[in-house]
């Protein structure tokens, strides 16, 4: 049980202490620069899409951002792994939703996740006999708990996740990320949605405003240490080396999602000065907002964001086009429009640091 766990590990040594000053600073910088973005909800969708696809190619399942545009341009039931991304996404925003609400983290919005990210009703493990293996080897590594004891163990997750008991959240976020997965809750999709709970606990704790901060690709690139650490503090209690990577990881893609967002705004930036001036007629901050939010973008888009007729969003569209802020482009009968500079961004996200470097030069 946590209690146990608190009582019998010291989570206040001076490596975990330093690791958690650089993590809160990184995060309430990113925290601050979402608040002082005139429309922040525009990063939500590009920087989601970019956690669901790099959280489920942690899962395997293996796609590409521009498969995944295409697939909210012209939906393709045949492309399973773009749908699995976007259920990610449905995943984030309900539990999004349902914290708005109460505030609250519980067992059963859990499930509900889960539901939606494999698109069925498996709910949580009934059957005996789980265990996982490693890949290479199929050697069993690790045993969850059977299925009789898990009501216990999600009863005092919860409790654990809801009650402030005045352990520092970034901490106990590393905890609650450990147990989840420990737990192994579902027959399917506890990674992806253990993921989902570490931004949405953020959120219920104040350390963010929206869901911005994704872990995803940092254990994508670290993920022989992931497993390895999960499966040493099973062992062998090593707790002070988790929580300490935990941390690293926040302070690390905090860091990155700076340098991403300050391009973002850089970018922005550019483009509303340069409609507002060659395109004065249609130049609007609406306009602007739309093409940002939806990098690939059609006709039916801008209509419904600009609140305008078909054939004006078409005409602006052409017009942004012609004056190369847009890419025009066909798939299949439809005609779509790609913001190049600012997929650029989104893929190539190794760069955002020399880019945001440039600010005000």
């Amino acid at each position: 049980m946590i209690a146990n766990i608190l009582k019998n590990n010291n989570f206040e040594t001076v490596e975990i202490l330093k690791a958690l000053a650089t993590a809160h600073r990184h995060l309430g910088e990113l925290k601050g620069l979402c608040q002082s973005m005139p429309n922040p909800t525009i990063l939500i969708d590009s920087l989601s899409l970019q956690e669901a696809q790099d959280s489920s190619e942690i899962e395997n399942i293996i796609t590409t951002q521009d498969e995944i545009y295409k697939h909210r341009l012209q939906p393709n039931p045949t492309n399973l792994a773009a749908k699995e991304v976007e259920n990610y996404i449905k995943s984030l925003h309900f539990f999004q939703e349902k914290l708005g609400k109460n505030n609250l983290i519980t067992v059963r919005n859990i499930v509900h996740a889960q539901q939606i990210i494999k698109g069925n009703d498996a709910g949580i493990r009934t059957q005996t006999g789980t265990v996982l293996k490693s890949e290479s080897t199929q050697e069993t590594i690790y045993t969850p708990p059977e299925p009789r004891q898990l009501p216990e163990l999600l009863h005092d997750l919860e409790q654990f996740i809801n009650i402030d008991e005045g352990l520092d959240p970034l901490i106990k976020m590393a905890i609650i990320h450990h147990q989840f997965e420990s737990i192994h809750l579902f027959y399917d999709g506890n990674g992806r949605v253990g993921r989902i709970i570490n931004i949405i606990y953020l959120m219920q704790q104040g350390l963010l405003d929206m869901p911005v901060l994704y872990l995803s690709r940092y254990i994508n690139h670290n993920k022989d240490d992931y497993y390895r650490l999960l499966q040493s503090v099973r062992n062998d209690s090593t707790w002070q080396e988790w929580v300490v990577f935990m941390l690293k990881a926040v302070a690390k893609t905090a860091e990155n999602a700076l340098a991403l967002i300050n391009a973002i705004k850089i970018l922005q930036q550019e483009y509303k000065q340069a409609i507002r001036h060659n395109l004065p007629k249609i130049y609007s901050q609406e306009l602007i907002n739309s093409v940002f939010k939806h990098p690939y973008t059609k006709i039916a888009f801008l209509q419904r964001d600009l609140t305008v007729s078909r054939v004006t969003a078409s005409r602006y569209l052409e017009q942004l086009t012609e004056n190369g802020f847009l890419e025009k482009y066909k798939l299949g009968r439809e005609v779509y429009y790609l913001n190049n500079k600012l997929v650029d961004l989104l893929m190539n996200v190794k760069n955002m640091k020399e880019r945001a470097a440039n600010i005000g030069q």
